[in-house]
C-alpha cells in the first residue's frame, strides 16, 4: 500500500467516504464500518492478533482492537515518528484538531520535515485502528491514550505532566482564588472558572511571556530543569523564595505533600509548543562504510558459501558414528561444544552457529535412544546429493526463517541457567524479522557497499523504539540490537554477504528487495517500517507450509534464484589430485564425492584452504586395508586419480603396510593372537609394552590375552605391528566406516512471537465473514406486535414452529431475506440473516448472508424468525 492508499484509508476511516462525506464516525466501530474491504484487510494484516478468532462483526473487531494486549502489540510495531505522533495525541485534547496536533509536533516555529511526515504518520495510526476520526476530531484509541498519557506512576515519553485541571483536582477553592489573584487575574465565583482562567493564561503566549518576565532568575532556572521532564520535583515544608514564587502563581502545582509538578500548559509554553524535544520525522540514513566492486563481493561471498558447505559436511563426518550425548535438559554440554569446535578448527561461538544451522535444516538431530545422542539424519544424505548451490540455498533459507538464535548460546536465561547449543529456550520470535530487515537495509545501499554498523543500528532503533522494552535498562531491551549485530556476522559466515556487503545471491533471498542505492520504506507501513516475518512461501505444486514448516525441497525451490546466481561462482569439483614425494596429495579444488570419500579413508587431512592437503601415513593406509581394500586396489586408485606419477615412497609405504597387514590374527577367546611365525609371537611376549595385555602362549603359534579383541588390536598396533581381526570361522574381518543415522526427523519449526501473518486467502475470507456478521447484527428488523413472540433488544426471535414454517415459505416465494435464531448441533445459539430458496422435507435451503454461502438448516433448530424492514440484498 503506497502513500496515496494510506491517505485514502485515513479519509475513509474519518468518514469522508462510505458515509457520503457528511457524517463523521462517532465510534471506532463506525470508522471501521466506513472502510473498504482493502482497508479492513490491511488492518488485519498489520495486526494479525485481531484474527484469533475471527471477529463476528465490526463491533467485535473494534472492541478487540482496543484491548490492552492488542494495543501494546500495535504500538510496538510503530516507528519512532508514528509513536511520537501517538504520544502527542495522548497529551492533546480529546478530540484534537489536526492543526493542534501539528502545533504539538512542529512547535511555534514550524518544521518542514515534520509538516511533510505528519500526514503519513496519522494515516498509519488510522490504518492500524490506533486513531480514528476526521481531521477536525482526531481521537486516539482510549487504551492507547491510557498507555501513553502522563501519570505519576508512568511518566510520558514526552516529559509532560498533568494539565492544570488535572493537577488542581481536589484543591480548595480558596487556594485556587489565591493563585489566580497572585498571577494577576481577576477572582472568579467558582473553581471551574478559576481553573479555566489559569489555563487560558498559560496558553496565551503574550500574557505568559509577560508573567515570566517578572520571574526571578533562580525561578527560571528551576523551570529549565523541569521543562523537558521529569516534571516533578520535591519541596521542603518551607521552600526557597524562587520555588514559593512559582508555586504562588500556579507554575508549580502540588502533586503530593512533598512534591510539585509543572503543569502541561506551562511546559508547552516554555518548549515553544513542542511535545517532544527532538521530533524524528526522517529515519536515520544507513551510510556505507566502505565500497567494493560487486564482482569482488560476490566472489568473496561465494568462497564463504563454499566454506559453509564444507564445514557442515565435516561436522556430519565428525558425528558419522554418533555424536555427543544429549543433556537431560536438552542440548549438548560445554565440553562437547569445545570438542566440536576443535574438530572444526573454529571458535566455540562459530561452532555453535554451524550446529544450529545444521539442526535447523534437519541435517542433525537426536536419535531418541535410551542413551540419547546427536547424529546426522537421513536428510543429510539426501542433502549431499543436491548440487552445491542448492545445498547452500537450503542452509541460507533455513537461517533466514529460523527463530533459533545461536548468539544466545553461553548466556543465561531469566532463571540463571546457561543456554546450551541445540538446547531449548533459544527461540526468539523477532529473529527472522530482524534478519530480513538488516538484509533489506543492506540491499538499499549501493552495490558493493558495506554499512556503517552504528548507522544501521540507529536505523533499527528508529523503526522499533518500543520493541522488547522501553529502555535499555529493562531485560531484553537490546535484543533487536544484538540480533542485528549477530545477523551481520552470521550472514558473512554463510556467504550471504562478502566483506560486509550484500552479494547478488544474497539479494535474491529477499523477495521484493530494494534496488541498490534506494533506501526505501516498506510499502504500507510508513517510512522505514520493517518488513514482516513469516511470510508464507508456497512449496512446489502449491503446497503451503504445514504448521509453519516447509519441507527442504520447498525451501530450495523458494530460493532457486539465489542458487542460480551462486552456482557459476562456486568452484567446479575436480576428479584428480597431485601426489607428491613427501607422502602428501594436493587437491586443487573440491573433489568429486567418490574420490573425496575414498581419499578420506586412505589419507588424513593435513591442511585446508583453497587447496586441501592430504597426508598418507601407515595408520591411514592400514585403515584402508581394514576397510577391505587390497594393495593392488590402492595402487590402481592412486594411478587413476593422480595427475602426477605415484611417488616411489608412497608405493613402498602401501606395499610395506600391506605385507605386514593380517600377518597377526586376533580373535575372541577372551581374545587370542595367532601367527604362523612363532618368533614374532616370542618377540611380542618379550616386549614390556605387552604386559598390560596379559598374554600367555597356548601353542607355538597362538597367544591368549585377558584383554578384549578391540583393546588387543589397539595394543599391538601401538607396538608397531599390523594385526588383522578375524571371525570365529577364521576369516579376516573387514571393518568399514559405519555411518550412524537417526530415524527420520522433522526439522524444528520456527516459533513466531504472536500469531503468524495471514495470507491473502485468509484475509479475504475473514473480511467477508466480518462483513456478513456485521450485516446480521445491524440489519433493521420489522416492528412486530408484542404477541408475535419476537424478542426485543436485538435478541434472537422466538416463534412457534407453525409461524416459523409459514414465514420462511413466504420468504422463499418472494425471494426476501429474514432474520432467524438458530441453535447448532453443539448447542450454540446464534442469529443469522438468510434468504430462503427452498423449503422441503423439514429443511430450509437458503443463502446465508452471515456465512456468505448457501447452507441447509433443519427447521427444528430454528428458534424463531422475523421479517426485515429492508432487504439487505
Amino acid at each position: 500500500m503506497g502513500t496515496g492508499e494510506l491517505d485514502r484509508e485515513a479519509h475513509v476511516a474519518a468518514g469522508t467516504e462510505g458515509n457520503g462525506g457528511t457524517t463523521a464516525p462517532r465510534t471506532l466501530a463506525e470508522a471501521l464500518r466506513a472502510r473498504g474491504d482493502e482497508g479492513l484487510a490491511a488492518l488485519l494484516s498489520a495486526r494479525p492478533d485481531l484474527l484469533v478468532p475471527v471477529p463476528g462483526d465490526l463491533t467485535q473487531l473494534a472492541t478487540r482492537a482496543g484491548t490492552r494486549a492488542s494495543v501494546v502489540r500495535a504500538l510496538e510495531r510503530l516507528d519512532r515518528f508514528a509513536l511520537q505522533t501517538a504520544e502527542a495525541l495522548a497529551v492533546a485534547p480529546d478530540p484534537a484538531p489536526y492543526a493542534e496536533l501539528l502545533a504539538l509536533m512542529a512547535g511555534d516555529e514550524g518544521d518542514p520535515d515534520v509538516e511533510a511526515a505528519l500526514p503519513r504518520a496519522v494515516a498509519v495510526l488510522r490504518a492500524q485502528a490506533l486513531a480514528w476520526g476526521d481531521d477536525d476530531r482526531l481521537r486516539l484509541v482510549r487504551t492507547a491514550r491510557e498507555l501513553l498519557a502522563p501519570s505519576p506512576q508512568h511518566p510520558s515519553p514526552t516529559g509532560l505532566g498533568p494539565t492544570v485541571a488535572e493537577a488542581t483536582a481536589g484543591m480548595s477553592p480558596t487556594r485556587l482564588q489565591e493563585i489566580i489573584a497572585t498571577a494577576g487575574l481577576p477572582t472568579t465565583h467558582d473553581p471551574v472558572s478559576a481553573v479555566a482562567a489559569l489555563t487560558d493564561l498559560f496558553t496565551d503566549r503574550d500574557r505568559m511571556g509577560a508573567l515570566l518576565d517578572t520571574a526571578p532568575m533562580e525561578a527560571l532556572g528551576i523551570l529549565d530543569r523541569l521543562v523537558w521532564g521529569p516534571p516533578y520535583g520535591e519541596v521542603t515544608p518551607n521552600p526557597a523564595p524562587p520555588v514559593r514564587w512559582l508555586r504562588d502563581r500556579g507554575l508549580l502545582l502540588p502533586a503530593t505533600a512533598r512534591t510539585v509538578v509543572l503543569p502541561r500548559e506551562a511546559a508547552l509554553h516554555l518548549r515553544a509548543g513542542r511535545a517532544h524535544r527532538a521530533p524524528e520525522p526522517v529515519p536515520p540514513a544507513v551510510t556505507p562504510a566502505r565500497e567494493y566492486g560487486p564482482p569482488v563481493v560476490d566472489s568473496t561471498a561465494a568462497g564463504q558459501a563454499h566454506h559453509a558447505l564444507a564445514t557442515i559436511e565435516e561436522l556430519a563426518k565428525e558425528w558419522n558414528e554418533g555424536g555427543p550425548a544429549v543433556l537431560r535438559a536438552g542440548g549438548m554440554s560445554v565440553r562437547d561444544l569445545k570438542r566440536t569446535a576443535t574438530a572444526l578448527d573454529v571458535p566455540e561461538q562459530v561452532a555453535a552457529f554451524w550446529l544450529e544451522v545444521a539442526y535447523g535444516a534437519g541435517l542433525i538431530a537426536s536419535d531418541g535412544e535410551a542413551d540419547e545422542r546427536y547424529a546426522p539424519t537421513p536428510a543429510f544424505d539426501e542433502w549431499l546429493e543436491l548440487p552445491a548451490a542448492e545445498r547452500w540455498a537450503l542452509l541460507a533459507g533455513t537461517w533466514l526463517a529460523s527463530t533459533r538464535t545461536p548468539g544466545l548460546i553461553g548466556t543465561q536465561d531469566a532463571k540463571g541457567r546457561t543456554l546450551a547449543a541445540l538446547g531449548p529456550d533459544l527461540d526468539r520470535g523477532a529473529a527472522p524479522e530482524v534478519r530480513r530487515r538488516v538484509l533489506s537495509l543492506l540491499a538499499g545501499l549501493p552495490a558493493g557497499a558495506s554499512p556503517d554498523p552504528e548507522a544501521l543500528l540507529a536505523r533499527l532503533r528508529w523503526e522499533r523504539p518500543l520493541r522488547d522494552g522501553r529502555g535499555a535498562a529493562q531485560p531484553g531491551a537490546d535484543l533487536r540490537v544484538r540480533l542485528a549485530s549477530w545477523t551481520l556476522t552470521e550472514a558473512e559466515l554463510l556467504g550471504v554477504t562478502g566483506r560486509g556487503a550484500l552479494s547478488a545471491h544474497g539479494r535474491a533471498l529477499l523477495p521484493g528487495a530494494p534496488a541498490p542505492g534506494t533506501d526505501h520504506p516498506v510499502a504500507g507501513q510508513g517510512p522505514g517500517y520493517p518488513a514482516k516475518a513469516f511470510v508464507p512461501v508456497p512449496a512446489p505444486g502449491g503446497t503451503e507450509a504445514v504448521n509453519g514448516r516447509r519441507p527442504a525441497h520447498a525451501t530450495v525451490a523458494a530460493h532457486a534464484g539465489a542458487a542460480a546466481l551462486l552456482a557459476p561462482l562456486l568452484p567446479e569439483p575436480v576428479d584428480h589430485v597431485l601426489l607428491q614425494a613427501d607422502l602428501t596429495a594436493v587437491a586443487p579444488g573440491p573433489l568429486k564425492r567418490p574420490l573425496a570419500d575414498m581419499l578420506a579413508v586412505v589419507a588424513d587431512v593435513e591442511s585446508k584452504g583453497g587447496a586441501t592437503v592430504y597426508r598418507f601415513t601407515p595408520g591411514s593406509v592400514r585403515r584402508a586395508l581394514d576397510a577391505g581394500q587390497a594393495a593392488a586396489d590402492l595402487h590402481a586408485f592412486l594411478a587413476a586419480h593422480s595427475r602426477t606419477p605415484v611417488p616411489q615412497p608412497l608405493a613402498y609405504l602401501i606395499d610395506d603396510v600391506a605385507r605386514r597387514h593380517g600377518h597377526l590374527r586376533v580373535g575372541a577367546a577372551s581374545a587370542y593372537v595367532r601367527c604362523d611365525d612363532d618368533t614374532v609371537l616370542g618377540e611380542i611376549l618379550a616386549d614390556k609394552r605387552s604386559a598390560s595385555l596379559r598374554l600367555r602362549r597356548l601353542a607355538p603359534t597362538v597367544l591368549a590375552a585377558q584383554a578384549d579383541p578391540a583393546a588387543l588390536l589397539e595394543g599391538l598396533r601401538s607396538m608397531g605391528f599390523a594385526p588383522a581381526a578375524e571371525s570365529a570361522e577364521g576369516d579376516v574381518l573387514i571393518t568399514r566406516a559405519r555411518a550412524y543415522r537417526t530415524p527420520a526427523r522433522t526439522a524444528p519449526a520456527p516459533v513466531p512471537k504472536g500469531p503468524p501473518e495471514p495470507d491473502a486467502t485468509l484475509l479475504g475470507a475473514a473480511v467477508r465473514a466480518i462483513r456478513a456478521g456485521d450485516l446480521a447484527s445491524t440489519v433493521v428488523r420489522k416492528e412486530e406486535p408484542a404477541a408475535s413472540g419476537t424478542a426485543g433488544d436485538g435478541a434472537p426471535p422466538r416463534t412457534s414452529a407453525a409461524e416459523t414454517l409459514a414465514t420462511v415459505q413466504a420468504a422463499a416465494m418472494t425471494g426476501s431475506a429474514v432474520w432467524i435464531g438458530y441453535v447448532t448441533a453443539e448447542g450454540a445459539a446464534s442469529q443469522r440473516v438468510i434468504a430462503p430458496v427452498r423449503v422441503e422435507g423439514g429443511f430450509v435451503t437458503a443463502y446465508d448472508h452471515t456465512a456468505d454461502e448457501v447452507r441447509t438448516y433443519p427447521l427444528h433448530r430454528i428458534t424463531g424468525v422475523a421479517e426485515l424492514a429492508d432487504d439487505p440484498t
